[in-house]
């Protein structure tokens, strides 16, 4: 079954070369269907290129979804058109204003691990979506630097700035086969990380409303839930496209950063090749078991009942 997105969004053009059904309004209002209702509020700087990541990965399921795009209002975007973020996006006032509930909730990750929390200047705005989500989302998904920070708020984990960048393509071993988010996963899947920060495997670890579901040697702890399957951890960059770390590469080189090289990535570590893609498999199903198992099978038709 296809996403449902608003008419004109650049991603539905690049999903279609993709030969990916993405359901545009104007159709989809013609269908007696009540689909998951799936927000993504979207930190990163490129967000049309996450918008096209995350919705790829929200078609490949059987499931029809409807996308809603959030964005903080409390941070001026510099690196996206202002009328793209009008014509698509709303920001948590509206959300609060128009009384609106979701199956499900992705909040990505942003490029500011090296700050402290307090000093991200949406850090109080996304404390309140937090917060205000526990009772009014099924399920949340954070990525990356969100997952860090999801489990500082939530459990009070620490954050740990790195001296050099976790970058690169890195096996990960399933810990817990049992978990439907792992379910069909082969015993070493591989993913992408790009992040200055991390949390320490025994913080995550010792706390008893947590589970660790998979991790990676180089990496860290990579995919983490909570108990009740309604907050799911994710450290890396499943979504990212097969030249992702390729561009933003380039772009750290050229800002004179040395310690960008992205580990497992280029074939022979040769810059001029191009990148083999290892994690598409396992973000599908990573994606769709989540959807599936942990928002579908659970969250309530009526999302007045939400608690």
């Amino acid at each position: 079954m296809p996403v449902k997105v608003r008419d004109g969004l650049p991603a539905v053009t690049a999903l279609g070369r993709e030969n990916i059904f993405v359901m545009t309004d104007r159709r989809a209002d013609t269908q007696d269907i009540r689909p998951l209702r799936v927000a993504i509020l979207n930190l990163m700087p490129t967000k049309e290129a996450t918008e096209t990541q995350l919705l790829r990965l929200l078609s490949n399921t059987p499931l029809q979804v409807e996308v809603f795009l959030l964005r903080t209002g409390s941070h001026e975007s510099k690196n996206t058109d202002q009328g793209h973020l009008d014509s698509f996006y709303i920001t948590f006032h509206d959300v609060l204003r128009q009384h609106l509930r979701f199956d499900a909730m992705v909040i990505t990750g942003a490029p500011v691990e090296k700050l402290d929390y307090d000093d991200v200047d949406y850090w109080n705005e996304l404390t309140d979506i937090m917060s205000w989500a526990d009772k009014n989302v099924y399920s949340t998904m954070y990525i990356c630097w969100a997952a860090l920070a999801g489990l500082n708020f939530h459990y009070g984990i620490q954050k740990y700035v790195l001296d050099r960048k976790i970058v690169g393509v890195f096996p990960h071993k399933v810990l817990d086969r049992r978990h439907p988010l792992v379910r069909c996963f082969d015993d070493i899947f591989y993913a992408p990380h790009s992040r200055y920060g991390t949390v320490k495997r025994e913080d995550v670890i010792n706390q008893t409303g947590l589970r660790v579901l998979a991790e990676s040697d180089e990496a860290g702890v990579y995919l983490m839930c909570s108990l009740d399957g309604r907050q799911v951890y994710v450290t890396g960059h499943c979504e990212y496209d097969r030249d992702t770390l390729l561009r933003e590469y380039t772009r750290d080189t050229a800002k004179g950063i040395t310690d960008a090289f992205p580990c497992n990535y280029f074939p022979d570590d040769d810059p001029a090749r191009e990148p083999m893609m290892l994690w598409r498999g396992h973000s599908s199903l990573l994606w769709s078991n989540w959807l599936n198992y942990l928002v579908y099978q659970n969250t309530p038709y009526n999302l007045s009942e939400l608690k």
